[in-house]
């Protein structure tokens, strides 16, 4: 409540809290937050604006809470009689109310994780110790934990999306208020400490206050690359380090021989700047600033790093001994001072400095080797780098000093090896259709008449694998060709230039979105091979070609896509240059937006076994790059469970998943949470391949269940999305979406091309809209009417059937568990809102109606299958959140209603245009996955 007073708190962890007061702290942080931000805003405009928020408040909780209708209608009357800047005032309040409330959960799940560490608790579910200890229960050895570790990968991958609502400037308020309140967690303070830390408090608070939520202008790419590095400086260059070294210190203590080492399988991939599917605005030139700008940050850490060591490294000669190949290291340092000719370990690092900052210039600065003669004393990659830091690291360990290498030296060594030059490997990814209209004009104008669109597939497969075979250029740097093909053309050669400056790991990937055929892998394959990036003479292949199944369709024919692939010889002979391994992307976005969210759930499943096979069957090895989202419509939730409830067989070790937009923020922005989750994904990944054998195959009678629930769902939905006349006009007047287009975002347009149509939309702002109206409907419709109509032949049996699936299949419960989630966040009473919206009341009745319908019926069902008696009866997290944060999200729901009102009816005022924005932007913050 914005009126509580905050009592005085314990400024020491209490690990002895009961189960009952241990969400004590949580609460008073929310009520500190909240009364100072309520005091804040009566300083700045008065006790008027502060009673107004706070009778908009007391509204919203008695109709959310209580279903009281006479709040609803006094809600209204008052929301209806702002003026414009009491409404811009009123949504900027509860925006930032429901920001702090972030802050402050996000703090309790450190507090409450510190307090299970101080307590000495068991390992918790989704940690690294907890998985260790369940694999090695189950009879793997420490070592053979180790072996494992040497063939697996994890990549989450940075994608920019517009869902991503905040600006840098209001997320860097948000980390110093979480670092006052993590400090008041950490330390005792004394009186006097505690009222700094609550003036400090204030001070932030203001400052969040009279910090603009919007940005005035569209982000640019390199706007999207700038906030991405930001998670980079404050989360991955330190906490994935010590990711590393906490489960290398884990299996150490099990082991009974010398200290275990891993390799780098951890490693964080970007699709910002090299994502073109769609975005104009991703062309060569940023392609190459990206990589620059990735490159420029490492460099900066490591100097950083390095200046920190050779303070904390003052060891002398006489009191210290040093090894041989440190003392030529040092010798090679042009640092000659007196000060320090007795300090071989300061000289050595100052050496390295010294070669890392002529590095810096030649790479980052535009240093010309042959006119800079400092760039000559150089590293040319990185391993160069590591192998000068590990003389230090081993001259320690075998001389008495093996404590000083395992901090801050060691962070480096292992940042190094996971980080490079370039930061993080970029992934270029571009729709087929682009690749098949380039290769097109370059086929005509070198061999006129080809006609290669008119083409059916086998012959396009046939032409293709002769371009293959052939060293001779298809493309001439003499010839004019269009537009689009020139700019392909260039991020291909800007792709290699990439891979030439930074290593091979710059670029090791390229994605082909809306890929149906072989034709449209071996497109990319020749494009590849003009930009010296596939080399036929050698039958070497520098990135790995990655096919991205979307749609429904897609999912289906994903396996006989690859087996083909895999029976052409030129194809085998570049996938052998990879390992033998081949990486397939199956899209969770656009698969939903196709098929609904049960159906997409079960196409995935199904499409993954089917991979499966096909890829034992050639002796390849299989790496799925999964395109979740956000939201549960885009094959979000957590993370955890997600991949444990993966098919037997289809993560072995290597796992790639995109982290877009928002949740980003969420998952990173702090770097204690960050490490977190991303230990959640080393943890899941190490349970779902070593302990796969442990999971029973799904009864034939499950699978036979989800088929006939997919069907009747994929028909529901389908038939109100893509066959119910009048359904665009709905979706367009009852939802934000064309106010999002306007939003300064992103720098990605909202559809594919310039129509209203379903089928044009980009799935994320499709999502979007549904999650800002409270509906969330991608995440739910067509389950109530599945069940139901698979109940009717026989219901006892059948629902039994569907409970026993519930408790026996990681992948149902997860599917429930997700949905679950879903219809907790959803409000239908603030959905009619905006209903009303839509202008045509016949067409409002008969569409709003079938949904409202279905939302009981999903709800109904779900409650039958798992037994609860209310939605997140499991979660008590999730309530927890939802019971201290929507009572003041629902206020800018039904303001946001009354300006789209005002908006749409021709009022011209900038501040209902404003206020639309503003509280787009603090209801995607409130619910935490908008997109």
């Amino acid at each position: 409540m914005l009126t509580l007073a905050f009592n005085e708190r314990e400024h020491h962890m209490d690990t002895h809290i009961s189960n009952q007061d241990k969400d004590a702290l949580l609460r008073e942080d929310i009520r500190q937050l909240g009364r100072i931000l309520g005091d804040t805003i009566r300083d700045r405009h008065g006790s008027e604006a502060f009673t107004l928020i706070e009778d908009i408040r007391q509204c919203s909780i008695r109709f959310r809470r209580d279903a009281d209708t006479g709040a609803r209608a006094e809600l209204e009357w008052i929301l209806g009689s702002l003026s414009p800047d009491n409404t811009v005032q009123v949504i900027r309040a509860f925006s930032y109310f429901s920001l702090l409330a972030n802050i402050a959960e996000d703090q309790h799940h450190i507090r409450r994780t510190r307090a299970h560490a101080v307590a000495g608790s068991p390992p918790r579910k989704g940690s690294l110790a907890h998985a260790v200890r369940n694999v090695l229960d189950a009879g793997v050895p420490v070592h053979g934990i180790a072996e494992f570790f040497t063939h697996a990968m994890v990549s989450p991958v940075l994608t920019a999306h517009p869902t991503e609502v905040q600006r840098k400037s209001v997320l860097n308020c948000q980390m110093a208020i979480a670092r006052l309140l993590d400090e008041r967690d950490r330390m005792q303070l004394t009186s006097e400490e505690a009222a700094e830390n609550d003036d400090a408090l204030r001070r932030a608070i203001l400052t969040l206050w009279q910090t603009r939520m919007l940005r005035k202008s569209k982000l640019s790419v390199l706007d999207e690359v700038e906030n991405g590095l930001s998670y980079f400086d404050r989360t991955m260059l330190r906490e994935l380090p010590r990711l590393y070294a906490g489960l290398e210190d884990i299996l150490t203590a099990h082991a009974s021989s010398d200290a275990i080492a891993l390799p780098g399988f951890m490693k964080i991939g970007s699709w910002i700047g090299g994502d073109r599917d769609g975005n104009p605005f991703v062309t060569a030139e940023v392609l190459a600033q990206a990589l620059h700008m990735q490159s420029e940050r490492a460099f900066d850490f490591y100097v950083a790093e390095l200046q920190a060591l050779s303070i904390n490294l003052s060891l002398a000669k006489g009191l210290a001994d040093s090894s041989t190949h440190l003392d030529e290291l040092a010798a090679r340092s042009s640092d000659q001072s007196p000060h320090r000719v007795d300090e071989p370990y300061r000289r050595a690092i100052g050496g390295i400095l010294e070669r890392l900052l002529n590095t810096r210039r030649f790479l980052v600065d535009g240093g010309n080797i042959h006119v800079d003669e400092r760039c000559n004393n150089r590293y040319h990659h990185a391993e160069e780098l590591l192998n000068d830091l590990n003389v230090i690291h081993r001259s320690l360990a075998v001389n008495g000093s093996a404590a000083l290498a395992r901090g801050r030296l060691r962070h480096l060594r292992r940042a190094v090896e996971v980080f490079g030059f370039c930061l993080a490997p970029v992934d270029l990814r571009q729709n087929a259709d682009v690749h098949e209209r380039v290769v097109a004009e370059l086929l005509e104008v070198a061999r006129p008449g080809t006609a290669y669109l008119s083409l059916d597939e086998e012959a396009r497969i046939s032409l293709l694998r002769q371009e293959l075979v052939s060293c001779r250029p298809l493309a001439s740097p003499h010839i004019a060709y269009s537009e689009e093909t020139g700019s392909e053309l260039a991020i291909f050669s800007t792709a290699k230039r990439v891979q030439v400056r930074y290593g091979q790991g710059a670029i090791c990937n390229f994605i082909i979105s809306k890929a149906n055929g072989v034709s449209d892998i071996l497109e990319v394959a020749v494009l590849l091979k003009e930009a010296g990036i596939l080399r036929p003479a050698e039958g070497r292949l520098d990135v790995n070609i990655v096919p991205l199944f979307e749609t429904i369709d897609d999912l289906r024919r994903g396996a006989t896509v690859m087996e083909r692939l895999f029976s052409i010889a030129e194809y085998r002979q570049l996938l052998a240059s990879r390992n033998d391994t081949q990486e397939v992307m199956l899209g969770y976005s656009d698969s939903n937006k196709d098929g609904g969210f049960l159906t997409s759930g079960w196409e995935l499943y199904k499409a993954e076994i089917a991979l499966v096979e096909v890829f034992r069957k050639h002796a390849v090895d299989l790496r799925l790059f999964h395109g979740r989202g956000g939201s549960v419509g885009r094959g979000g939730g957590p993370s955890y469970e997600a991949i444990l409830a993966q098919p037997a067989g289809t993560v072995q070790g290597q796992l790639r998943l995109t982290e877009q937009g928002e949740v980003i923020t969420a998952k990173y922005a702090n770097p204690e949470v960050g490490r977190r989750n991303l230990e959640v994904l080393a943890a899941a990944t190490l349970e779902a391949s070593l302990l796969a054998h442990q999971e029973k195959e799904p009864e034939p009678a499950f699978l036979f269940a989800m088929d006939e629930l997919s069907r009747e769902a994929f028909s529901a939905y389908r038939n109100l999305v893509y066959e119910t006349e009048g359904f665009e006009t709905y979706f367009w007047e009852s939802t934000v979406i064309s106010e999002i287009a306007g939003l300064n975002i992103g720098s990605r347009p909202a559809s594919r091309k310039n129509s209203r149509a379903i089928e044009d939309l980009r799935a994320i702002p499709w999502v979007f809209s549904w999650a800002q109206c409270r509906l969330m409907l991608p995440g739910w419709f067509g389950f109530g009417t599945a069940v139901q109509s698979f109940l009717e032949d026989g219901k006892v049996a059948r629902l039994e059937l569907l409970q026993r699936m519930y408790r026996e299949w990681p992948f149902f419960s997860s599917l429930l568990a997700n949905m679950d989630m879903v219809l907790a966040k959803s409000d239908i009473a603030i959905a009619a809102r905006y209903a009303d919206l839509v202008k045509d009341a016949a067409l409002r009745e008969r569409i709003f109606s079938r949904i409202q319908a279905e939302h009981v019926a999903t709800i109904d069902a779900l409650k039958s299958i798992t037994g609860q008696s209310e939605l997140q009866e499991g979660n008590p997290l999730l309530q927890r959140s939802i019971r201290n944060r929507f009572p003041y999200l629902d206020p800018l729901n039904h303001v946001q209603v009354e300006l789209l009102r005002k908006f749409r009816e021709g009022h011209s005022d900038e501040r209902v245009r404003l206020g639309i924005h503003l509280s787009i932007n603090g209801i995607a913050a409130g619910l935490r996955n908008s997109g």
